[in-house]
């Protein structure tokens, strides 16, 4: 076998799995740390989260100082409840699946005005994240399943492939007689 064929000993076998925030790939074998990492992300999303109702609560005095009503209060209130739960849903879905990329302009219009609703509802974006890594990595499930989905395409190319000398060699280890014979070559 010539120099320009052979695989590089640093070049991966098949797909490569994708790095999470904050867990880098230890998500695979749920190794180099990985519950600890997945403690810290619990805890620091909670943290953040507890500080930013802290910061809300001053601003909420800030209104209350001002005397500009009961109903305007009841609207602060209720407008960061609704942006803190649709926050919250939305960041659970994209920790499930992927998001469609927009198709016209009035999907990303709409995507677009969601970003500040999200920012609105920390809060609740940050609760996602506390929930999601209390179970695991946040997003791991969904990276689970298109890594494995990926390895098994490339197991299936891979196979597929005629005249693969890896894919003969695997069925050749098992493959000599036991006493037989084989011709040798002139």
């Amino acid at each position: 076998m010539s120099d320009e064929h052979k695989r590089p000993a640093d070049e991966p076998a098949g797909p490569e799995p994708v790095a999470i925030r904050f867990f880098g790939t230890t998500w695979v074998h749920h190794d180099g740390g990985y519950a600890l990492r997945r403690a810290g992300v619990a805890l620091g999303a909670l943290v953040l989260a507890a500080l930013g109702a802290f910061v809300l609560r001053f601003a909420f005095e800030g209104l209350a100082v001002a005397e500009v009503g009961s109903l305007v209060n009841v609207l602060i209130v209720v407008c960061f409840a609704v942006c803190s739960a649709l926050a919250f849903r939305r960041t659970w879905e994209g920790f499930v699946r992927r998001r469609e990329p927009a198709a016209d302009r009035a999907a990303e219009k709409a995507e677009k005005s969601a970003q500040s609703l999200m920012l609105i509802g920390f809060i609740g974006s940050l609760l996602a994240y506390f929930c999601r890594a209390i179970v695991e990595a946040p997003g791991e499930k969904l990276h689970r399943a298109e890594y494995e989905a990926a390895r098994e395409r490339h197991a299936r190319r891979r196979t597929a492939r005629t005249g693969n000398p890896a894919a003969r060699k695997q069925g050749a280890k098992g493959g000599a007689k036991a006493g037989s014979k084989g011709k040798k070559r002139r």
